[in-house]
């Protein structure tokens, strides 16, 4: 059919429903409440006398993988209700969201992101900046962020090693997708668990500009904008920024204070330089500085029988700050427990067209600068006080070569360099830990780490719609920990041996896919995962803490389908897998004589975890749009013995003697959350002549998960459910609209994770019910 380029700015109406351009001014509007794609109907788009059409991106190479995002359309097939068409292709379980997906649910961090997506974990660690990521039961619990995370974070094809340094970056967004299952075959670096990709608009050929302002209960506020467009011909920019302040909702009895307020500001700006047709280099930079108050667990058990824990409500908290440990880390006595982080980096991503092939470069230098203080027993005495510094910084560049996509044998080779560098610094207050310690203390190590991946992929579409496809990938990583030292002021100072690990691994895939029928693929594929080994560098007692756990290996099989079994009405896919695990990372205990357990990684030697997917999209009406995602998890450990950390704890109380308890784990349930729901319902429609009203509801639920090796009662997190409501009102052809919503509508109380430190076990709590209201204006 005849072809039609779609300028992003204009909209035309039909009926109820209106032509809404996917102008960048969308991109930004989504995270900057100012709704997406022109507007929030974006996804009802029809073009005029056309009445099922679809759009497919004409853009330069690996870009986004879906038309939901770009400026210039074509006019093609068939399919205009829901996003991400050419993904239906694909033979991958990945969620991937829009901006407006992502503005609808009042997502601000990427740790919210977990209510988006099936069998999805997203933790904060001790309620700090430091984040965990789980996807399909495949995550590492790291609280020092000096290993490699199971699940990598990437931001616009760039590969962030430690995952602190994603903070503050998910505003002014393109579209989020998490892709399950091992990686590195086609791009960036090996991976057991998959990836969270963020990409972030782009700059516009012509001028766009938004703002918006979003005040919420406990004085929480939200500012966002962004201004875009072209320089000359061939230059164009973008430039966008973020304020986060307040909605502190802890209060604690015994300071008389409030505690949680954000206080966090980003910044972005890209450059966009196209030479010629077949060449574009962007350059991108960001920096975040954060700010914001952290909160403080809530102690469930105690571990000292002479001490008893605060009886304190569910939005209530203690910590203290001794002057005298104030004065060693070089802070003010007044402190909370906060962060004082900054992060920066910059990009360079080009590519050329040479016809048989496009090459493709990308250069990043990330780097992250933390300054942490926690109150990690819960409690007003000092016997767990802590504060970290932390300054890293990570080189990486890929080079990559790709076939044209209309070829029927598809191809694309490339290697990926990474090279970082950490520095960290460890203070402990556990002067009121007594007899056991009773002084300050100090853990400090150095980190080098280098990794060199090479991986090619190759597909070949055969007769009768079946394509079959294979990657394989060779990746070497190198790390050592140097100078660590750990002081006990006035009762020892000792400095450990340097010590090193290294991996050399290959990892691939292999699989199928048939299309079956028009709106109907069916694919198997099974994968080999890779995943480097590392070390424990968090209050090093003994040279055995220092010791390296070894990588980590996964053999990953999967089945699944998607369809379209009725056009614009209804999209059902699903998947199912089974993971054999070996040598699974995760951390334990190591008990120290005299001193009490410490955490410690230990790989176990064998366990599989497997479950189910779907993802379900719903039209049934000219203007309800519904979306459920349902996962289905279970994992056991196979062989595995360790340390009972609760069992010998609770020993001490009782006797007040060190005594290692350990249990054989094989046969016990891993202890991940095993039924994942969440969803959203949107009506939408013209109330009055030229005012649209959209208004829905959001949930999520997530069953219960230990937080311990067979973790039981205190030791796991009970499940819970949310749900959430927005309304928005708009003019049809106007440049502004004002929304009102509520999370957690039902003011739910529950628990997000948590954690221990010497005398307390602690859970930290979720987000009570917040009420807010959004203005936006664009041009």
């Amino acid at each position: 059919m005849t072809k039609t380029n779609v300028k992003m700015r204009h909209a035309s109406k039909i009926g109820n429903r209106r032509v809404s351009g996917l102008s960048a001014i969308g991109l930004l509007l989504c995270t900057a409440s100012i709704f997406p794609y022109g507007s929030a109907v974006a996804r009802d788009t029809v073009v005029k006398a056309a009445p099922k059409v679809s759009t497919r991106v004409i853009t330069t190479p690996k870009t986004s993988i879906d038309a939901s995002s770009q400026e210039n359309l074509v006019i093609s097939a068939s399919r205009r209700i829901f996003k991400f068409a050419k993904a239906q292709r694909q033979a991958d379980s990945a969620t991937r969201l829009t901006a407006q997906d992502i503005l609808r649910k009042g997502i601000v961090s990427v740790r919210q992101l977990q209510t988006l997506a099936p069998n999805v974990t997203i933790q904060s660690m001790m309620g700090t900046a430091s984040t965990n990521f789980w996807i399909r039961g495949i995550g590492f619990n790291d609280y020092t962020q000096n290993n490699m995370s199971s699940v990598l974070t990437y931001v616009d094809d760039v590969a962030f090693p430690y995952s602190t340094m994603s903070n503050g970056m998910l505003f002014d967004l393109q579209d989020v997708e998490i892709d399950p299952g091992p990686i590195g075959t086609k791009h960036g670096l090996n991976d057991t668990g998959g990836a969270v990709n963020i990409r972030t608009a782009n700059p516009t050929d012509k001028w766009h500009a938004g703002i918006s302002e979003d005040i919420a209960s406990y004085a929480r506020n939200r500012v966002q904008g962004y201004v875009s467009g072209p320089i000359t011909d061939k230059l164009a920019f973008r430039v966008a920024a973020q304020n986060l302040e307040g909605g502190g909702y802890q209060w604690s009895p015994a300071n008389h204070t409030h505690l949680g307020d954000a206080d966090e500001t980003a910044l972005r700006a890209k450059l966009r330089w196209r030479p010629d047709a077949k060449t574009e280099i962007m350059f991108s930079s960001h920096w975040v500085q954060d700010d914001s108050q952290v909160v403080t667990g809530r102690p469930i058990l105690n571990f000292l029988s002479s001490q008893t824990i605060p009886s304190l409500g569910f939005q209530q908290a203690d910590w203290d700050l001794r002057p005298g440990f104030a004065h060693l880390i070089g802070r003010s006595a007044s402190m909370k427990p906060s962060e004082h982080n900054t992060f920066w980096g910059a990009e360079i991503n080009a590519s050329r067209d040479l016809n048989f092939a496009v090459l493709r470069s990308i250069s990043a230098f990330e780097s992250e600068r933390e300054g942490e203080y926690t109150d990690q027993d819960g409690t007003s005495r000092a016997t767990g006080d802590q504060y970290r510094n932390v300054v890293a910084n990570a080189f990486s560049q890929e080079l990559q070569l790709a076939s044209p996509e209309r070829n029927r044998l598809q191809w694309q080779v490339g290697m990926t360099y990474t090279r970082s560098r950490m520095s960290q610094q460890f203070f402990n207050d556990f002067t009121d830990y007594v007899p056991l310690r009773g002084y300050y203390s100090e853990t400090s190590f150095k980190q080098n780490q280098q990794s060199f991946n090479q991986y090619a992929h190759v597909s070949y579409r055969l007769p009768h719609h079946i394509t079959v496809f294979g990657g394989l990938s060779h990746e070497a990583d190198d790390r050592q920990l140097l100078n660590m030292r750990t002081v006990h002021f006035g009762v020892s100072d000792v400095r450990f041996a340097n010590s090193g690990a290294a991996a050399n691994q290959f990892s691939g895939t292999l699989g199928i896919q048939w299309q079956a029928l028009e709106k109907l693929q069916l694919y198997y594929k099974m994968s080999k995962g890779f995943k480097p080994g590392g070390f424990s560098a968090n209050n090093t007692i003994l040279q055995q803490q220092l010791q390296p756990f070894k990588p980590e290996s996964l053999l990953a099989y999967e089945v699944g389908f998607k369809s379209d079994p009725i056009r614009d009405v209804l999209r059902l896919n699903g998947a199912a897998f089974y993971y054999d695990y070996h040598g699974q990372q995760m951390i334990s205990n190591y008990l120290v004589p005299n001193y009490g357990p410490v955490g410690m990684y230990v790989n176990i030697p064998k366990s599989d975890i497997w479950g189910i997917e779907f993802n379900a999209e719903l039209h049934p009406l000219k203007h309800l749009y519904i979306r459920q995602n349902f996962g289905y998890e279970r994992g056991q450990y196979k062989i595995f013995q360790a340390l009972n950390a609760s069992a010998t704890n609770a020993y001490f109380t009782a006797h007040q003697s060190w005594v290692g308890i350990y249990n054989n784990y094989a046969g016990t349930d891993s202890g991940i959350p095993k039924l994942t729901l969440n969803g959203s319902a949107d009506y939408e429609t013209q109330f009055v002549r030229n005012y649209t009203i959209d208004g829905g509801l959001d949930w999520s639920y997530r069953g219960s998960q230990a937080m311990a090796i067979g973790g039981v009662g205190a030791y796991r997190l009970p499940d819970y459910f949310l749900m959430g409501a927005h309304l928005t009102v708009r003019p049809t052809h106007g440049w502004w609209s004002a929304t009102v919503y509520a999370s957690n509508l039902l003011n739910r109380q529950y628990y997000l994770a948590s954690g221990s430190n010497t005398t307390t076990y602690f859970r930290i709590s979720g987000e009570p019910r917040y009420i807010g209201g959004r203005l936006t204006a664009h041009l």
